[in-house]
């Protein structure tokens, strides 16, 4: 092989060599998952977990929490919560891993400016609950909705056929208002899971069941009532709720937070806001109807 095919050679190999340098880092920043922020922080740890959403899904939260209660590093667990709530469900399993991690090291609830309702009912399963004396919360029940369209739907001449193989297989459908059967059967299925909301708080708060009815009709409390009624323990900031996840977790002097860095999309990043409210809308049309833990704001 002459001299010059063997720099040929050699120049061609760097390139190809460089190139794919090239895309494997574009690879790994464009497509990677979530990696710890300050994760390169040696000793004894807190994890903030951070909700800040409408609760429709449970996977990035549970998925979080797991990491965390197996991670021997991390001595406590900060949950973040500003939720007006959302699927029950969704709600139900993030309490129950909640719970879990509770149950391995000690979880504080920091409230935010909301956690009502599915957001309240995720708080439960912590070791400490913190609010804000002005957070928005309780909203201690169950709503379930959805649209009838049937006399828009006549007066532009539209019409809908429905064929079934039971009275309550269209139950909730927009194109009719609901029967009188139908009525009875969606308060029966609010009323369970209705229960099954009342019995978490009064197990989580240690409080009879009747007291929690007094005040599981819906209504929302600030920070400082749900504190006098017995539903947080105790009133401060996220600051102050990290500093008591030290002390539960016997971390000496000031702790150390660990989090996940957000990952955008990569459409999201080429396209910013629109992609993202375009999602939005899709997963809000695709929600309904749904039985939902959700805080309906008065604005």
């Amino acid at each position: 092989m002459t001299k010059p095919a063997k720099w040929i050679i050699g120049i061609l190999l760097a390139f190809f060599f460089f190139v794919g340098l090239f895309l494997l880092t574009l690879y790994a920043w464009l497509f990677t998952g979530p990696e710890d922020e300050s994760a390169s922080t040696y000793g004894e740890k807190i994890a903030l977990v951070e909700l800040n959403e409408p609760i429709f899904s449970s996977e990035n939260v549970v998925r979080q929490f797991k990491k965390y209660r197996e991670n021997k590093s991390v001595k406590a667990i900060v949950f973040r919560v500003e939720s007006p709530g959302g699927g029950v469900s969704a709600s139900q399993e993030i309490f129950e891993e909640v719970k879990k991690a509770r149950e391995a090291k000690p979880v504080v609830v920091s409230m935010g400016s909301v956690a009502a309702s599915g957001g309240y009912y995720v708080s439960l399963g912590a070791t400490r609950i913190v609010a804000n004396p002005g957070t928005v919360t309780g909203s201690i029940g169950v709503i379930f909705q959805f649209f009838h369209v049937n006399e828009l739907l006549k007066k532009i001449g539209i019409d809908a056929s429905t064929f079934k193989s039971g009275k309550f297989k269209d139950a909730g459908s927009p194109f009719r208002k609901p029967t009188e059967d139908e009525k009875k059967y969606f308060g029966e299925l609010i009323g369970d899971v209705y229960d099954q909301f009342v019995g978490a708080v009064a197990t989580e708060r240690k409080m009879t069941r009747a007291k929690v009815l007094r005040y599981a009709d819906g209504r929302i409390f600030t920070g400082r009532m749900a504190l006098e009624y017995g539903f947080v323990d105790t009133l401060g900031t996220l600051e102050d709720a990290i500093s008591i996840a030290g002390e539960l977790g016997s971390i000496k002097g000031k702790p150390k937070v660990v989090r996940e860095l957000k990952v955008r999309p990569f459409l999201d990043r080429l396209l910013g806001e629109a992609a993202t409210d375009l999602a939005n809308l899709r997963d809000e049309f695709l929600r309904q109807p749904v039985v939902q833990y959700k805080f309906i704001a008065p604005y």
